[in-house]
């Protein structure tokens, strides 16, 4: 599975910059589809289903496509995936299509998880730090952690960097008991 999503992932990516479409844009436009796919299973079973012809099938997409301005690019990713019956890889390829773009336009995933609500300047200063770190532009997701007690806690893809005051107590622990 991961092989198929990392391939229709490449491809478009290779569609989105090659034609200088808003990246952030056309991931919204896919999702856009997915929830549709997620929400209304008569449409997952049309797209689906082997015996309906594909003309129909592009019909219905040309519908939505139409209703909620989905530009052509996005239209003709799903058009294929419905043509190939792989409809169901859309969740996957979004996911991995996020990726790609990121490391291509130069953006780093952080996870940065606080014992409070941060600000929007605390923010900012964690993404600058973040940035320095790795050189790149930080697209960070805050999450909140009361255990924690205080400091923050940052996930860049598998490393992590604990600057909170539960993971320092932790650490001093098992200096004190080695």
């Amino acid at each position: 599975m991961a092989s198929v999503a990392g391939t229709y992932a490449r491809a478009f990516a290779d569609v989105v910059l090659g034609s200088h479409l808003d990246a952030d844009r056309s991931i919204a436009e896919l999702r856009t589809i997915a929830t549709l796919l997620a929400e209304s299973s008569e449409l997952r079973r049309v797209w689906e289903n082997p015996a309906i012809p594909a003309e129909q099938k592009r019909r219905v997409l040309d519908v939505i496509a139409e209703r909620d301005g989905i530009c052509t690019q996005a239209r003709n990713l799903i058009a294929v995936l419905i043509d190939h019956r792989r409809i169901h890889f859309l969740e996957p390829i979004i996911r991995q299509l996020e990726k790609e773009l990121d490391a291509r336009l130069g953006f780093a995933e952080a996870e940065i998880t606080s014992a409070r609500e941060l600000g929007e300047a605390e923010k900012r200063e964690f993404e600058a730090q973040v940035g320095k770190l790795t050189g790149k532009k930080v697209r960070a997701k805050y999450d909140q952690d009361s255990s924690l007690l205080g400091g923050a806690v940052v996930r860049l893809g598998s490393t992590i960097y604990d600057g909170s005051v539960k993971g320092q107590l932790e650490r001093l622990k098992e200096a004190i008991s080695s």
